[in-house]
């Protein structure tokens, strides 16, 4: 059976490179990808590194849809708890306003940053009115459902309102996000990226399949192709993931104990617990990896991957996209 291929696209920085340089290569990706047969192209949102170029997807969505005629593309994701509902609501209809049809709009829970950077995001939203994260995601989905409020003049909705709607996912990784994206007739995005633990993604993928009436989640998963399966062994990354959660309910994954503790840092929280978390990078040639996927689609039903590269030099990231692309299997 086949499957659908999208891209997860972080723009990181070469080594001397500007985040001028870094987004050029961006696009010439995207350009690549809708030639390649990729489905969607998704921009991740990131704060205050030098590592990666994109902390405005809704800017980069824009600039890639200009120069492409039929990939789909968007956010992977927006994060939404710094940010207005109502004004993501506009900013994504603005977008398929432009692009009718070829808008996805991808929503996550982490911050996107670490503690600093997020402090100064939220610097002027007022605690009492934001809700938590469901709250949230339910104002926006309520914007993004054409709600008129009032009459004539006094009228609220999020315009422009676009011919066809951008398309809604939530990215997550527990079962609580996966009944949430159901419950609000959202797709819904697991991130094994960042999670790989294969009772997680039994329990939300069944969950989101049990409370949509069968409909199927897509799977994040991280790929590193290569020529020969050595050389995509030699490029794999062998370091732990760590998650940080802290007792306000904050939680964020990332790549090293040091950033772990960089976020303990800058967090006001009272507590934090650290916990290390699997990630398992598909590997090998094309014709291996397809292999890897196509068990993971007989297991959980899978039909569509989004694809994230832990690579950051350029050509070998090329290659190894270009490489899963055209490879001989026949994908839907």
């Amino acid at each position: 059976m086949g499957y659908r291929l999208s891209l997860l696209e972080k723009s990181p920085l070469d080594e001397y490179e500007d985040a001028a340089g870094a987004l050029k290569r961006t696009l010439e990706l995207a350009k690549k990808a809708e030639r390649w047969g990729y489905h969607r192209f998704w921009l991740a949102e990131h704060h205050n590194t030098d590592k990666l170029a994109i902390s405005s997807p809704e800017i980069v969505i824009a600039w890639i849809l200009a120069h492409t005629h039929r990939l789909r593309v968007g956010s992977g994701g927006v994060m939404l708890q710094h940010y207005s509902p109502f004004k993501v609501a506009e900013n994504f209809n603005q977008l398929a306003s432009l692009a009718p049809g070829r808008v996805d709009l991808g929503i996550g829970k982490a911050p996107g940053g670490l503690p600093l950077a997020t402090h100064a995001l939220q610097y002027a939203i007022d605690p009492a009115c934001k809700g938590d994260f469901a709250d949230q995601l339910r104002q926006l989905d309520t914007w993004l459902s054409v709600p008129v409020t009032g009459e004539g003049e006094d009228s609220l909705s999020a315009t422009p309102q676009p011919p066809q709607p951008a398309s809604r996912f939530l990215l997550g990784a527990s079962e609580q996000s996966a009944r949430l994206a159901a419950s609000l007739g959202w797709d819904f995005v697991f991130a094994a990226h960042l999670n790989a633990d294969k009772r997680d993604i039994s329990r939300a993928l069944s969950a989101y399949s049990h409370d949509s009436n069968g409909k199927r989640a897509l799977l994040a998963v991280p790929v590193i192709v290569a020529e020969t399966p050595a050389k995509a062994a030699s490029l794999v990354d062998n370091s732990q993931r760590y998650r940080v959660t802290d007792s306000n309910g904050q939680s964020v994954n990332v790549a090293s104990l040091q950033q772990a503790e960089l976020y303990i840092r800058q967090s006001t929280a009272a507590s934090h617990q650290i916990e290390q978390r699997q990630s398992d990078v598909l590997h090998g040639t094309g014709e291996q990896v397809h292999q890897q996927l196509e068990a993971l689609q007989a297991e959980f039903g899978i039909e569509e991957f989004v694809i994230d590269t832990p690579l950051t030099e350029p050509r070998a990231r090329l290659r190894s996209l270009e490489l899963l692309a055209t490879s001989s299997v026949a994908l839907a």
